[in-house]
């Protein structure tokens, strides 16, 4: 269970407790991005008192997808077979773990769904609701991915999968990080599932979203759909008989 962190000194605590709780056999990893609220230190505290919880303090704030992918590279290292991302704030619930964990039983990722039938949203205005659901509606079209949530941040990935997904150069950072994990899932021919799970709203701190992070993700993911259309368009004009597919 990898578990970024940055200014979570409140909600970490309970986030481990809380994951610890649910599913007894399964490891902590807190990766600490140099908080300067003390998150390292809290980590610190927990891991000296359950062996389950191991810390990577990070040199300082790189962003969400450089923190994951140390985590994944940590977690490859030690022979893990499987990683699960979640974040600190108390937005994922421990509660949902074991059916991520069952279905990643059977796939390579498994992603915990706030927009398939059971999926929920707590504590979110309209707007907001209706910001995530255009935008994970925009990759779906746009990348013709067969996933409603593609940018949710509470998943599995199977190790063999990270092997499978050329993580060496990703370079997406904040929230298009989730996006581009998908994607590489998708186009590496992976099992992909979706899991409805309750999101909740952080109580306790701030969130992490900004404008520049919603900027660089419609950037980035609209780049990977233009060129998938025009490789797209280069493969049909070799094989006119499959135009219908585009």
């Amino acid at each position: 269970m990898l578990i970024p962190t940055y200014n979570e000194a409140e909600n970490l605590p309970v986030a481990v407790h809380g994951v610890r709780s649910a599913v007894p056999a399964v490891d902590v990893v807190v990766l600490d991005d140099a908080s300067p609220d003390g998150t390292g230190q809290i980590a610190d505290a927990l891991a000296a008192e359950d062996p389950h919880v191991h810390v990577l303090h990070r040199a300082g704030k790189e962003g969400l997808g450089a923190a994951y992918l140390a985590g994944f590279h940590w977690a490859l290292e030690h022979g893990y077979d499987a990683v699960v991302e979640m974040d600190a704030d108390g937005s994922h619930r421990p509660e949902h773990l074991p059916a991520l964990l069952a279905a990643a039983e059977h796939a390579d990722a498994v992603i915990g769904s706030r927009w398939v039938p059971g999926g929920k949203v707590v504590n979110w205005p309209l707007h907001r609701k209706a910001l995530s659901v255009g935008g994970n509606l925009y990759v779906k079209v746009l990348l013709g991915m067969p996933v409603n949530d593609a940018t949710a941040g509470f998943r599995v990935y199977r190790a063999d999968a990270l092997r499978r997904m050329g993580l060496e150069d990703v370079a997406s950072q904040g929230y298009c990080f989730q996006t581009d994990l998908t994607w590489r899932a998708v186009r590496s021919g992976l099992t992909v599932v979706e899991v409805p799970i309750t999101f909740v709203e952080r109580e306790v701190g701030a969130s992490k979203m900004s404008r520049d992070i919603m900027t660089e993700s419609l950037r980035r993911i609209t780049g990977w759909g233009v060129r998938h259309r025009a490789r797209q368009v280069r493969e049909l004009t070799r094989r006119p008989e499959r135009w219908h597919e585009l």
